[in-house]
């Protein structure tokens, strides 16, 4: 497996929109997530599961690019990848296109295991060996071009 790439597809609701007829900026933040979700159910993995043993995985910060509006009706691409990750803070990216292919947004999430209990930080390594594998071999290996 090598540099895993997670592709969820949204058609914009009118709901999402503002007063400008455009995604509201903090949509494109809940988009992430769901194209988080799916890269880790890509990968053979479920957040509901590591919850369930006690893990949380919060987000520590977020970067988010605006390039080009969305607006009702429109599907969007999210694109997920593992953009780095050394065993205890994993870093996401994400590319979000319009159905032609135009980038619409870039961004990023920052994210550490966390014990529910006491929030202390974990090493994936030592609790979810299999998860920690699997982001060793999909995590990208360099910066693409063009990707």
């Amino acid at each position: 497996m090598s540099h895993v790439v997670a592709h969820t597809n949204i058609e914009v609701r009118y709901a999402e929109t503002d007063q400008m007829g455009v995604v509201h900026h903090s949509n494109y933040i809940v988009w992430m997530e769901l194209g988080r979700t799916q890269l880790i159910k890509d990968l053979g993995f479920s957040y509901a599961e590591m919850e369930k043993s006690g893990i949380l995985a919060p987000v520590l910060d977020v970067q988010v690019s605006y390039k080009k509006p969305l607006t009702y009706g429109d599907n969007a691409i999210i694109k997920t990848w593992i953009d780095s990750y050394d065993g205890f803070k994993v870093i996401y990216g994400y590319s979000i296109l319009n159905e032609s292919g135009e980038l619409s947004v870039t961004g990023s999430s920052s994210h550490v295991c966390v014990r529910k209990e006491d929030f202390r930080p974990i090493r994936m390594k030592k609790m979810f060996l299999d998860w920690h594998e699997a982001y060793e071999k999909a995590k990208k290996k360099q910066q693409p071009v063009g990707d």
